[in-house]
């Protein structure tokens, strides 16, 4: 069968090429691969910056946001041939830590986990693949255009879970959200924001392409000014940072309403200097009771909550998020950025 492989710590070695097929082991399901959706990380991977292949290879197959529909699922597994299902990203390391031991792998504190597409597991990428039934989501059938959705969504869902624990420390009803990016993770952080009720807003540099239309049929509020410029004049209770770009972090670190929450989802490049007010900054977080939490990856609660939102989306929202299908023989140009791209996936 043909799977989208990569050499890791090698620029540009990304290839469609034949692998063997998937053999389950008991317990686990045999799936036909929909699709695969390419993200930051997938791109790093190419590059050659990250990734690791599993214990003796030297390549990955990549593919960690995932899509397919079982072909044989074992006896009591809870599953049935047919079902549309994605594959969660992490496993817990083989000695767990206190956290993994618990279910919350998304928080492991030794880094010995491991993740399927990235980090010495093959990923979902290719033309079939098998995966344990408890690190397999059920996703709604009519889902079989947008479900591929799900990874980042579980990214989101656990950005807003952290959100509303920290909050809870006190009273908290927030009004207002601020998404900092309104590439695939912000739009969702702003859908999860709509869903909850709250004034969205949401800022982005472009004016034009599918991105205003995205934000403002989800009732939310869209803008190209400059990042501190939106967070002075909104005043948020929430913002989700979903660019890692230094002006919008700092704009949301100093420009909430009192007792703010500002979630981190972007990942900063290294290397970057600004001059910061350390002092005034600390001063606006202390005096305001403000929170900033960091959030990454998503745990198979985050996976069942992201689901049941998918369910619950406007399926045509959904499919415009997807702006671009490649097909598998052509995977590369997935790689290639185009103007108006939001979501890029690749169809197997």
């Amino acid at each position: 069968m043909r799977a989208v492989t990569v050499r890791p710590g090698t620029k540009d070695s990304m290839a469609v090429r034949e692998v063997p097929d998937p053999a389950p082991a008991a317990g686990e399901l045999l799936v036909d691969g929909l699709a695969m959706g390419v993200c930051g990380t997938d791109k790093e991977i190419v590059r050659g910056e990250y990734g690791t292949a599993p214990p003796g290879r030297d390549r990955l197959v990549l593919g960690h946001e995932s899509l397919g529909r079982v072909r044989h699922a074992p006896p009591a597994s809870g599953f049935s041939a047919g079902d549309l299902v994605a594959g969660v990203v992490r496993r817990p390391d083989p000695e767990p830590c206190g956290a993994c031991a618990r279910g919350e792998f998304d928080m492991c504190r030794n880094g010995r986990y491991t993740e399927r597409g990235i980090k010495e597991l093959d990923g979902y990428g290719a033309e079939a693949w098998s995966v344990e039934a408890d690190y397999a989501v059920r996703l709604e059938p009519h889902l079989e255009r947008a479900g591929v959705l799900l990874e980042p969504t579980t990214v989101v869902a656990k950005a807003w879970e952290q959100i509303e624990r920290v909050g809870g420390r006190s009273w908290f009803e927030p009004q207002r959200v601020l998404v900092t990016g309104a590439g695939p993770i912000g739009l969702l952080a702003a859908l999860l924001g709509a869903m909850r009720g709250l004034d969205v807003h949401v800022v982005d540099r472009v004016t034009d392409g599918p991105k205003p239309g995205l934000v403002r049929d989800l009732g939310a509020t869209y803008h190209a000014e400059d990042a501190e410029q939106v967070v002075s004049a909104v005043r948020p209770d929430v913002v989700i940072e979903a660019t890692g770009a230094n002006e919008p972090v700092l704009a949301a670190l100093t420009g909430t309403a009192p007792y703010g929450v500002v979630c981190l989802t972007g990942v900063s490049p290294a290397g970057r200097r600004t001059t910061v007010d350390a002092g005034a900054l600390n001063r606006e977080i202390v005096l305001q009771n403000d929170a900033v939490v960091g959030s990454v990856n998503a745990n198979l609660r985050h996976y069942r909550q992201a689901a049941d939102a998918l369910a619950r989306a406007d399926l045509s929202w959904l499919e415009r998020l997807i702006t671009r299908r490649v097909p598998l023989e052509r995977a590369t140009e997935a790689f290639t950025p185009r103007p108006d791209d939001v979501k890029v996936v690749i169809e197997l």
